[in-house]
């Protein structure tokens, strides 16, 4: 239970509210895109507070009240607004991948299911954010008190880090091998259990959409019934065949134990036996849950509606994933983010219980789940471009089928690759995409709708540049320019409709001929 807020801090609270409540109305408006303007004023705004709240309080001491978990929704917001404009190589746009990761970290430690080389992107990436910020830092492009949360922030990763790597470093070189076999075993049995359990609820669902017909129906033979019996045994079919081989191999590995414990050369027994005994012994334990009856295979009735909130935010995410590069605002990942974060806090001890404190089946699978989601979110945070929302429709005016410039650069590319002859009218569709977003350009630069420079002028440059490279490299290998005249675009007007009249003209005189 949070603390509470001190009376000097309450001016402090309501005027973070009421930034909250800005930005998640700017978060909403989608008629429009985000300006620069105006989450720079809202960025000044909570640097204010944060520069009042710092003066009223102990650097020495931890502070968990209404304000600190206020505080963490607007810079995470806030945040991702960065990611939005396209400012991603500034400090603010860290901290939403800073409270991912520390999410991420934090279940990866309670769960003691990670090895090496699961450590690695996390130690790569706070190296690339500290560098961000340690060049904020020197540069005074942000204030002392965004960057010295920011700091805490990535102190406070460094430390789950490292408490990580230390509880592997005690694996003794011998049973490496193993720890890292097993912890592969057991991702592949969660997996297979919410594959299965994602069969059941699909199975469950469909019966209940046909439950009325069957009822109309239910003085006549049914075979509908009999069918999905036949499905539901085909999938359980399917569990068990994909299940035997990590039996096997589980037992295998048990086999390597003598009196409960792995023996290394020469029959020495070495250190941190535990780890691995511990890790062997959850396996078998998912294998016999996925083995068990048909109630204890399924997610129990009272944990159903967060089963189906996390499946439903998975399969949300996992489209993002595919899609983001043209319909992704990170500030819509703001959602997602609230709604984890109150699955989350309904864990006691680490496990999701009843009404009646009861800890029913199917935690392996909602814990999967989650944090599937976790580095699902993650994932799309870390591979956001710096390009601003409004150079989306620069960057997708081509219309090509697919949503991008790069994907005219993708066609150009083919085209050379395939070779020639080309004729005028094979790259005309080129030129007039490459035409029309020039013509957006005002004094080489894309300017936005408040006529301000949008981030990411670089980025949509060299897709650009290169473009034109490509379709000057078709020309020079195009037909005799004597058996067609070839139109250039700068002596082309677009917009006079002239040319297309003549066009008409010459084809009806053909067609009178």
């Amino acid at each position: 239970m949070s603390a509470p807020v001190a009376q000097e801090e309450l001016p402090i609270l309501e005027a973070v509210i009421n930034i909250r409540n800005r930005l998640t109305a700017l978060k909403k408006n989608r008629g429009e895109f985000i300006k620069p303007g105006d989450v720079n004023q809202l960025y000044q705004a909570i640097v204010k507070q944060v520069t009042r709240l710092n003066e009223v309080r102990d650097d020495h001491t931890t502070y968990n009240n209404r304000l600190d978990t206020t505080l963490a929704d607007v810079f995470n917001l806030l945040s991702l607004f960065f990611l939005t404009i396209g400012r991603t190589r500034e400090c603010p746009a860290t901290y939403s991948q800073i409270a991912s990761m520390r999410q991420i970290l934090i279940h990866m430690d309670e769960s003691g299911i990670y090895n090496e080389s699961d450590l690695n992107p996390f130690h790569r990436r706070l190296t690339e954010l500290r560098n961000i910020l340690q060049h904020d830092m020197e540069s005074g492009k942000h204030p002392p008190a965004m960057t010295k949360l920011l700091e805490r922030q990535l102190n406070e990763c460094d430390n789950l880090l490292l408490k990580l790597q230390d509880s592997l470093s005690v694996l003794s070189p011998e049973l490496i091998p193993i720890h890292e076999r097993l912890v592969n075993i057991r991702r592949q049995l969660v997996a297979l259990a919410a594959k299965e359990t994602a069969w059941e609820v699909a199975a469950a669902n469909a019966y209940a959409e046909k439950g009325e017909d069957m009822k109309a129906k239910s003085s006549a033979p049914s075979h509908e019934s009999e069918d999905s019996e036949e499905g539901k045994d085909g999938k359980a079919l399917r569990v068990k065949a994909e299940l035997k081989p990590i039996q096997e191999e589980l037992r295998r590995i048990d086999s390597k134990r003598v009196d409960g414990k792995f023996l290394g050369p020469g029959g020495m027994v070495p250190a941190s036996q535990a780890i691995c005994s511990s890790l062997l012994e959850d396996c078998f334990e998912i294998v016999q849950e996925i083995r068990a009856q048909d109630e204890s295979k399924n997610v129990a009735s009272s944990l159903r509606p967060i089963y189906d909130r996390l499946s439903e935010i998975r399969k949300e995410l996992e489209q993002l994933v595919l899609t983001h590069r043209w319909s992704l605002r990170e500030t819509d990942l703001w959602n997602y983010s609230l709604s984890l974060q109150e699955i989350d806090k309904m864990r006691v001890d680490g496990k999701f219980v009843d009404a009646e404190g009861n800890r029913p089946e199917g935690q392996y699978v909602l814990l999967y789940l989650l944090r599937r989601c976790y580095g699902l979110i993650y994932r799309l945070l870390s591979s956001s471009e710096p390009v601003s929302e409004e150079l989306m429709p620069i960057v997708s005016v081509c219309g090509f089928s697919a949503n991008k410039l790069s994907t005219v650069k993708k066609c150009l590319n083919e085209v050379l690759k395939y070779g020639g002859p080309f004729s005028p009218r094979d790259l005309y569709p080129y030129q007039l995409a490459l035409h029309q977003i020039d013509s957006m350009r005002r004094e080489g630069k894309f300017v936005g709708v408040d006529g301000t420079i949008p981030e990411g002028q670089g980025i949509v440059m060299a897709h650009l540049n290169e473009c034109h490279e490509l379709l000057e490299m078709l020309k020079e290998s195009m037909e005799d320019p004597e058996e067609e005249e070839y139109v250039d675009e700068d002596d082309y007007d677009f917009n006079d409709p002239s040319d297309s009249d003549s066009d008409s003209l010459d084809s009806d005189e053909a067609a009178e001929q």
